[in-house]
C-alpha cells in the first residue's frame, strides 16, 4: 500500500528541480507577486500542482501535509492523534498575505472529499473531533460548491467532545474562519426560521447550540475591533439582548453607536429592541446622559423615571433635567407611581425635588440665557420691518404701482416682526411702543388679534414680565384686542413651567365665553402653553367641547387640536374616545360639518395623540375605517403618520405613496409607480366600488391625497437617507400628481429639511414658486420660510427679496413673501425649528406637534391663513427653540470656553478614532449651531457632563489639566 505513495512523491520532487536554478531570488518571487499568479490558476488541479513552481520549502510543506493525510489513512489508530495534532499546528502557524489562500488550506484542497470520505468512516472518539475541526477549516475553500460546510463540521465536532472539555474558541483559528463561520451562523438560522422545525435538519445542532456559538463568535470579533460583525451576527440570530454581557469598556460606545445607527434601517419590532439594548448598556456603563436619551426616544416613561434618580451626582441630575426640559417631558413621568392616585402626590412631588432641579427641569432661566446669548452674539438690537425687507434692493420695475392693501401689508408686518424679534421682549412695534401708539390700531378686525397675540411671541418664555406687558390688553373693550391677549398668554409660556400656572388661571374660565373669538384663543392658548404636558386637570376645559353638539366644527375641532397638543404621543383613551365618538356620531347623522375645512383639526388633534407610538394607533385606525365619510380616509392617514413619524419606515411610505397614485377624478392609475400591479389593481377595485356607494361625492373626496403627501415626509424627516430618497419621490409627484398633491409637495418638502436650507432643496422650492398654480407657489414661499427658519441664510433672502418684486401685484403672494422672510431671520438667526435635537437623534414631539399643525393650515391656505386665521402660523411656536451651545460651571452660570464647530461626520464604524467634524471654526462660548453642526471642546480643562454639546451643556474642571499646563513651560 506504501509503495506506490512513495514513489508519487519523489516523482513529484524530482520534476520542478529542472528550474530551481537562483534559488533566493526564486523565493523572494514567491512570497510575492507569483502568490497571487498561483491562486489565480483553476484549484482544481491536483495534477496541474506537479508541473507548478514551488520553493523548497513550499514543497517541503507540501509533503509534509500529504504524508500526514496518508497517515489518517492508514489502519494504525495510534497515529492519528499526533498526525491530526501536526496538521493543526500546521494550518495555525501559516502566515498568509491578505490576497493569497494560506498555504496548508491550498495544498490540502485537492485532498478535502478524500477527507471527508475517510471522516464517515471513523467511529466516535475525541480523534474524530479533532478531525472533524480541522475539517470545518477545510470547508472554507469548498464554501461555494458545498454550502454551510464549515458549521456543518464544528458542530459536529463539538457533538463529539466530552462535556467536560470543550471544543476551543474559533477564534483559535483566526479571524477569516470566524468571519466565514459567522455568515454560516446566518445562513443556516434563516433557513431554519423559513422551513420551521418540523423540517429534518441538515446540520446537527439545535437552534440554541447555533446561538452559543455566535456568541463565541460575536466575542471573538468584539475583541478584535470588528463590532459591527458582531451585532449583524447577534441580529440575525436574533438574540441581540445577550451582546449587553459581551461588551466591555472599550467596545460598548461603539456597539451603541452602530446599534443606534442601525434602529432607522431595522424593521419593527427589532428597531425598538436595538434601541432598549443599547440603553441597557448605557445604564450598565453609566452612561446616564446617553441612556436618557434613547428613553426619551423610546417613550418610556419608567426608563426615563429609572435613568433620571440613577446618578448620584447632583451635578449630573442637572445636566439630565436640562435635556428633559428640551424635550419637554412632562413632569408627572418623573414621579414616583402613587398608589392611590390623587392630586395631592403632584404637589408633593414638586417639593420633594431641590429647587435647582425644578428649574432647570422648568426651563424657566431660558429666557434670561438667551437674552444674554443675544448679547453675546451682539443681536440684542431690535430690529426694524424694514431691516428685514431690504427693500431697496428689491428690483421693482420703475413707475410700477403695487396694489398692496395697507391692512394686509401691516398684516405681514406683525409677523414678521413677531418672529424676528422673538424672545428678546424689545420690539418696537409692540413692547417698546407708547400706549397710544402700539401696532395694534395700525390693524383692523381680526388683524388687532393676530397683533396683540405678537406681543407674546416678543416675550417668549419670559413669564414673569411678559403677563404684565400683555395684561393691559386682557381689559380692551375691542374683542378682537382682548382675544389676542390671552392667545399672547398661551405663547409666551410655552414650553416653560411655572409654579404659578398662570395660563391656566388666565385662559381657563374663557373658555366656556360666548364669544367665539374668545373662546378659540383661550383654547388655543392653554394647547400651546401646555404642549406635552400631559395634564389631566386640562381636560375639563377643553373635552366638552369636543363632543358638544351645539358648537360650531370650528371650536370643537380646535379643541380637539388643543388636546392634541397637550396630551401629544400619549394614546390618551378618554381624549382619544371623545374625538371618534364625535365622529362617529356626526357620520351617522350625516352632519354637514364633517364637510367643513375645519374637520382637518379634528383629525389632526386625533392623529397627534399617537404621535411616534408605531403600532399602538392599529386600534384607532380600524375604528375610522368603520365611519362611512371621506373624512375618514383623511383621518386614517393622519393617524398612521402620525404614529410612525420620524421613524423613516419604509413599508408605510410605499403605503402613503400607493394612496397618492390614484387619481380621483381622471381615470385610476396612469401614474407608474415602481409598485406591483397587482396591488394597484386592488387600490383601483376599491376605488370603483367606493366611488359607485358615493355617486356624487366623488369629485370632493381627493382631499386625503395632500396628506398622504405630507405623511410621506413625516415619516420620512427621522433619518438621512430617507430624507433625501423621499425628495425624488415628491419630484414625481409633482409631475404626475393632481392639483390637491401638487398644493402640498412643497409644504412636505419644507417639513423634510426645516431649518436646513441645502442647495438643491432651496433650487426646487425657488421652481415651485414662480408656478402657474398660485396654491402651489404660496405654499412653496412658505416652505423657503420654513427650511431657511432662523438661518438667516443669505441666498434664501435673496431669493426672497426676488419674489417680492415678482409678485408685487399679487396682495397674498406678497404677504406669503414677507412671512418667509420673517422666518427665516427667525431671532434674528438664533432660533430654529428643526424638530430634532441631541446631534438630530430625539424628535421632539411638541415641535412636530407645531410644524404639523401650521402645515395643515396651509393646505387649505385660502380657508385659514389668508383668511382670518392667520393667528395659525402661531402654532410654529411649541417648535421654536434657540439654537445654542451654553457652557454653564457647577453653580449654573456661563463660563466661556473654546469650543470647535463644525459640519457633523458621521463616524459609525469606521476605524480608529476620526474626527467626528469636518472644516470647523473654533470660537469662544456661547456660540450657535446650525442644524447640521456640531461642536466639540477644543482643549481638555474641562469635562462635560452632556454627551452631546448642544443647549445647556455643565462643566467641571478636568483635575489633570493643571499639571500638564506647567510641563509644557
Amino acid at each position: 500500500m506504501t509503495n506506490p505513495t512513495e514513489f508519487a512523491i519523489s516523482v513529484q520532487s524530482e520534476d520542478p528541480k529542472k528550474k530551481e536554478k537562483p534559488e533566493d531570488g526564486e523565493k523572494d518571487k514567491e512570497e510575492g507577486s507569483s502568490k497571487l499568479l498561483k491562486d489565480v490558476k483553476p484549484k482544481e488541479a491536483g495534477k496541474e500542482d506537479e508541473g507548478e513552481d514551488l520553493s523548497e520549502e513550499d514543497l517541503q510543506l507540501k509533503n509534509e501535509l500529504e504524508m500526514l493525510v496518508e497517515r489518517l489513512k492508514e489502519s494504525n489508530t495510534e497515529l492519528y492523534r499526533p498526525a491530526l495534532e501536526t496538521l493543526r499546528t500546521l494550518i495555525r502557524t501559516s502566515t498568509s498575505s491578505m490576497t493569497s489562500v494560506p498555504k496548508p488550506l491550498k495544498f490540502l484542497r485537492p485532498h478535502y472529499p478524500d477527507l471527508q470520505t475517510l471522516y464517515e468512516t471513523w467511529p466516535i472518539s475525541e480523534d474524530k473531533s479533532l478531525f472533524a475541526d480541522i475539517l470545518s477549516v477545510l470547508a472554507m475553500t469548498y464554501s461555494d460548491t458545498q454550502p454551510r460546510g464549515t458549521l456543518k463540521y464544528r458542530l459536529l465536532s463539538a457533538s463529539l467532545r466530552p462535556t467536560d472539555s470543550p471544543l476551543a474558541d474559533p477564534g483559535t483559528w483566526g479571524h477569516e474562519y470566524v468571519r466565514h463561520l459567522a455568515a454560516e451562523l446566518g445562513d443556516e438560522y434563516t433557513t431554519r426560521e423559513q422551513e420551521g422545525d418540523d423540517a429534518s435538519p441538515k446540520l446537527p445542532g439545535t437552534i440554541e447550540d447555533l446561538r452559543s456559538l455566535a456568541k463565541q463568535c460575536a466575542t471573538f470579533l468584539l475583541g478584535h475591533n470588528a463590532e459591527p460583525d458582531a451585532v449583524d451576527l447577534l441580529e440575525e440570530l436574533e438574540i441581540i439582548k445577550d451582546i449587553a454581557l459581551l461588551v466591555d469598556e472599550n467596545t460598548y460606545s461603539r456597539v451603541c453607536q452602530y446599534m443606534i445607527r442601525m434602529v432607522n434601517l431595522l424593521p419593527p419590532p427589532d428597531d425598538v429592541s436595538f434601541l432598549h439594548t443599547a440603553h441597557a448598556i448605557y445604564v450598565q456603563h453609566q452612561r446616564f446622559p446617553e441612556a436618557l436619551a434613547l428613553a426619551i426616544r423610546l417613550g418610556n416613561p419608567e426608563l426615563i423615571r429609572e435613568d433620571f434618580n440613577a446618578p448620584a451626582n447632583p451635578l449630573m441630575k442637572r445636566q439630565l433635567a436640562f435635556l428633559l426640559a428640551r424635550a419637554q417631558i412632562p413632569l408627572e413621568w418623573l414621579h414616583p407611581p402613587t398608589e392611590d392616585a390623587d392630586g395631592d402626590a403632584d404637589v408633593d412631588f414638586q417639593e420633594e425635588l431641590p429647587e435647582d432641579l425644578l428649574e432647570c427641569l422648568s426651563n424657566s432661566r431660558l429666557s434670561a440665557h438667551f437674552r444674554e446669548f443675544g448679547k453675546e452674539l451682539g443681536v440684542a438690537e431690535a430690529k426694524s420691518l424694514e431691516d428685514v425687507y431690504k427693500s431697496h434692493l428689491e428690483n421693482t420695475r420703475p413707475g410700477a404701482t403695487s396694489n398692496v392693501d395697507s391692512a394686509r401689508g401691516n398684516l405681514a408686518g406683525t409677523f414678521v416682526n413677531a418672529f424676528v424679534n422673538a424672545g428678546f421682549g424689545n420690539d418696537k412695534l409692540m413692547v417698546e411702543a407708547d400706549e397710544g401708539n402700539s401696532w395694534i390700531y395700525k390693524n383692523k378686525d381680526h388683524g388687532m388679534m393676530s397683533a396683540a397675540a405678537s406681543l407674546g411671541l416678543s416675550l417668549l418664555w419670559d413669564t414673569d414680565v411678559g403677563l404684565s406687558h400683555v395684561d393691559k390688553y386682557t381689559y380692551s373693550a375691542e374683542e378682537h384686542i382682548k382675544a389676542g391677549a390671552l392667545f399672547a398668554t398661551g405663547i409666551l409660556n410655552s414650553g416653560v413651567r411655572t409654579e404659578a400656572d398662570a395660563a391656566l388661571a388666565l385662559l381657563g374660565e374663557f373658555t366656556e365665553n360666548k364669544s367665539v373669538p374668545l373662546k378659540t384663543s383661550a383654547i388655543m392658548g392653554l394647547g400651546l402653553a401646555y404642549a406635552g404636558s400631559h395634564r389631566e386637570d386640562l381636560l375639563p376645559f377643553l373635552l366638552p367641547h369636543v363632543a358638544d353638539d351645539t358648537v360650531s366644527m370650528e371650536i370643537s375641532s380646535l379643541a380637539a387640536l388643543a388636546l392634541g397638543f397637550i396630551f401629544v404621543g400619549s394614546e390618551n383613551g378618554e381624549v382619544t374616545g371623545t374625538i371618534l365618538q364625535t365622529l362617529m356620531e356626526k357620520a351617522d347623522r350625516d352632519d354637514k360639518s364633517l364637510d367643513e375645512k375645519w374637520a382637518r383639526f379634528m383629525a389632526l388633534g386625533l392623529g397627534l395623540l399617537y404621535l411616534g407610538l408605531q403600532d399602538a394607533s392599529d386600534a384607532t385606525i380600524e375604528t375610522l375605517k368603520v365611519i362611512d365619510h371621506p373624512l375618514s380616509k383623511t383621518a386614517q392617514i393622519m393617524v398612521e403618520a402620525c404614529s410612525f413619524a420620524g421613524s423613516g419606515n419604509v413599508l408605510k411610505v410605499q403605503a402613503m405613496l400607493h394612496h397618492c397614485d390614484e387619481h380621483i377624478d381622471v381615470t385610476s392609475g396612469d401614474k407608474d409607480k415602481d409598485k406591483d400591479k397587482d396591488k394597484k389593481k386592488e387600490e383601483e377595485n376599491k376605488d370603483e366600488k367606493k366611488d359607485e356607494k358615493e355617486g356624487t361625492k366623488e369629485k370632493r373626496d381627493d382631499s386625503f391625497q395632500s396628506f398622504a403627501v405630507l405623511a410621506v415626509a413625516l415619516i420620512a424627516m427621522g433619518e438621512d437617507i430617507g430624507a433625501e430618497m423621499s425628495l425624488r419621490q415628491f419630484n414625481h409627484l409633482m409631475h404626475y400628481g393632481g392639483p390637491n398633491i401638487r398644493k402640498s409637495v412643497p409644504l412636505a418638502i419644507g417639513l423634510v429639511s426645516t431649518s436646513n436650507p441645502q442647495l438643491p432643496i432651496l433650487d426646487t422650492l425657488s421652481k415651485y414658486s414662480h408656478d402657474n398654480d398660485l396654491a402651489v407657489a404660496l405654499n412653496a414661499i412658505f416652505a423657503m420660510g420654513l427650511v431657511g427658519a432662523g438661518t438667516n441664510n443669505a441666498r434664501l433672502a435673496q431669493m426672497l427679496r426676488q419674489l417680492a418684486g415678482y409678485y408685487y401685484k399679487e396682495p397674498d403672494c406678497l404677504f406669503m413673501v414677507r412671512i418667509a422672510q420673517g422666518l427665516v431671520h427667525m431671532g434674528k438667526g438664533t432660533i430654529g425649528l428643526n424638530p430634532f435635537f441631541a446631534d438630530r437623534s430625539i424628535m421632539s414631539r411638541p415641535a412636530i406637534a407645531g410644524l404639523l399643525a401650521t402645515i395643515t393650515a396651509f393646505t387649505d391656505a385660502k380657508g385659514f391663513v389668508l383668511d382670518k386665521y392667520h393667528w395659525m402660523l402661531y402654532f410654529l411656536v411649541t417648535a421654536m427653540f434657540p439654537r445654542f451651545l451654553i457652557t454653564l460651571d457647577e453653580e449654573l452660570n456661563n463660563i466661556p470656553v473654546t469650543v470647535r464647530v463644525g459640519q457633523a461626520v458621521d463616524v459609525v464604524g469606521q476605524a480608529g478614532k476620526p474626527r467626528t467634524i469636518s472644516g470647523f471654526q473654533t470660537h469662544q462660548t456661547p456660540v450657535r449651531l446650525g442644524t447640521t453642526d456640531r461642536a466639540e471642546l477644543a482643549t481638555e480643562e474641562f469635562i462635560p457632563f452632556a454627551n452631546v454639546l448642544e443647549g445647556f451643556v455643565i462643566l467641571k474642571k478636568n483635575p489633570g489639566w493643571e499639571k500638564e499646563d506647567k510641563m509644557e513651560v
